[in-house]
């Protein structure tokens, strides 16, 4: 197996006036007691995940228990910060998690990357209500408590390119009654929080996300997610029909700036990109550990030997085992990096992003091309990893969106050296 730097960090950078990390000490959020982080776990979750991958793939169902797993081992909360009686993990200890899950099932590992990252964003930069984060905590300190941002529309599509929302916020006495759809919301069937990105029905109107709970009356979730990769993401689509949410749970309502759909900052968009990259380069992983084993078992008559004897085979893996480390090793780079505060770091985010999906999409497309009709086999997982890993190419930010901004970049800055004044 590809071999990265593992580097432990369990901080979160907090402020002078935070309350002590301890639960049950006074002025922190709740006497509770999250299960404690325990990566050395990894490995064997991911075998346990890996066992029922194909099943929850085949039929497109939830892998409900793939979380209680993962809440046990605490990675559910490994970004809830120490003020909350959490770990503080950093980006470099999700990206590991999330390349282990990825390996396994990449469809808990994704619903795992938006819980981590809305923990992650809270640590840094506080902005839910405390009686609702609270509640929140609470819950995950008994069963999974997932949670994912829903902000895609029919119309809308992506709000990190602008726009304004179609779905509809109404105040109502002491509640907002929020009306809408969204689509592509992954993990819907299972999640305890729907972080639901709304306009209001006021003049000025108002931008912000709505924190809707699991079972709220007037909302649905409809079983719309038929895809060829990550099918048991369950990224169905979420119908709201005046979804009661009370007045105080909502985070950053305002009014829209001049990119309606709040684009991230770079920190947090570079969690999103180094986060889901390196799930994706463990999707990559899990092909390859299956790609070396086939090489071994399989003997053609005749050669009278296994394939993996052959130096073609031979060079063809370590093309393959090449390209896995570089990403990874760079991933976990520009991870720690941002640990450490670095914000160039954060910047190179988007751009590790597109050489690391780029490198695991590679990589399997290769595994497929050596193995022919064993690789797209539906009795083998190597033509479901490669259905996986081609999910990479959505997320946000996308690679146009990437090259676009890393080009006017460089040119920008070829521009201002031709210009600076010359030396004597």
């Amino acid at each position: 197996m590809t071999r990265t730097r593992t580097r432990t960090r369990t901080r979160t950078r907090t402020r002078p006036d935070d309350p002590p990390g301890v639960p049950g000490v006074p002025g922190a959020l709740g006497a509770r007691a999250l299960p404690p982080l325990d990566l050395g776990r990894l490995p064997a979750l991911t075998t346990a995940l890996a066992a029922r991958a194909a099943e929850h793939d085949r039929d497109a169902s939830f892998p409900a228990e793939g979380f209680v797993l993962a809440r046990e081992a605490g990675l559910l909360t490994a970004t809830v910060a120490a003020r909350h009686g959490g770990p503080g993990a950093g980006l470099a200890d999700t990206v590991r998690i999330l390349r282990a899950l990825g390996a396994g099932d990449p469809a808990v590992a994704l619903v795992t990357a938006m819980t981590l990252f809305t923990h992650a964003a809270e640590a840094r930069t506080p902005g839910w209500p405390p009686a609702a984060y609270a509640a929140l905590l609470d819950e995950a300190a008994t069963g999974p408590a997932l949670v994912n941002s829903l902000r895609v529309e029919p119309e809308l599509g992506s709000p990190v390119r602008g726009g304004l929302p179609a779905t509809t916020a109404r105040r109502d006495g002491g509640h907002w009654l929020l009306t809408g759809r969204k689509i592509y919301s992954t993990g819907a069937v299972g999640l305890s929080r729907m972080l639901v990105f709304a306009r209001t029905d006021e003049d000025p109107v108002r931008v912000g996300t709505f924190i809707v709970r699991a079972g709220s009356p007037g909302l649905t979730v409809e079983p719309t997610w038929d895809h060829v990769g990550l099918r048991a993401s369950r990224s169905d689509d979420v119908v709201l029909d005046s979804v009661p949410v009370p007045a105080d749970e909502v985070i950053a309502l305002d009014e829209p700036g001049d990119t309606p759909g709040a684009r991230p900052d770079a920190e947090t968009g570079a969690w999103n990109a180094l986060g889901l990259t390196a799930l994706y380069l463990g999707v990559a992983g899990a092909a390859r550990d299956w790609l070396t084993g086939f090489l071994h078992e399989r003997v053609p008559t005749a050669l009278g030997a296994p394939l993996a004897t052959l130096p073609r085979f031979q060079s063809a893996v370590g093309e393959i085992e090449a390209a896995l480390l570089g990403a990874n090793t760079l991933v976990d780079a520009v991870a720690g990096r941002i640990d450490d505060g670095d914000p160039e770091a954060a910047e190179q985010a988007g751009a590790i992003k597109v050489l690391g999906t780029r490198a695991a999409i590679t990589a399997v497309e290769q595994a497929v091309a050596l193995t022919g009709n064993h690789g797209l086999t539906r009795a083998n997982p190597l033509q479901r990893h490669y259905r996986d890993v081609l999910c990479a190419r959505v997320h946000t930010p996308q690679d146009d969106s990437v090259l676009l901004t890393t080009g006017r970049a460089a040119l920008a800055r070829a521009l201002d050296r031709r210009s600076a004044p010359k030396g004597d």
